[in-house]
């Protein structure tokens, strides 16, 4: 029962010290959500530029084919 109440002991003394160490640093979970969030916004702006140059793509075919 002490060995198990050790492991339950140092588990809770593990996540104590992770809490500890986010509480101090947060700043860097912020500069990585931030990151992060802008790295999602770019590549949704080169999607939306993909979209639109193949569709001006397809455009200039059609206007080709017409000729």
């Amino acid at each position: 029962m002490d060995v198990l109440w050790s492991m339950v002991t140092f588990i809770g003394q593990a996540v104590e010290a992770v809490f500890n160490y986010v509480e101090h640093h947060h700043w860097i979970f912020a500069f990585l959500a931030g990151g992060y969030v802008f790295y999602l916004h770019d590549r949704s702006i080169h999607a939306r530029f993909d979209a639109l140059d193949k569709r001006l793509d397809e455009i200039r075919k059609r206007l080709a084919i017409e000729y």
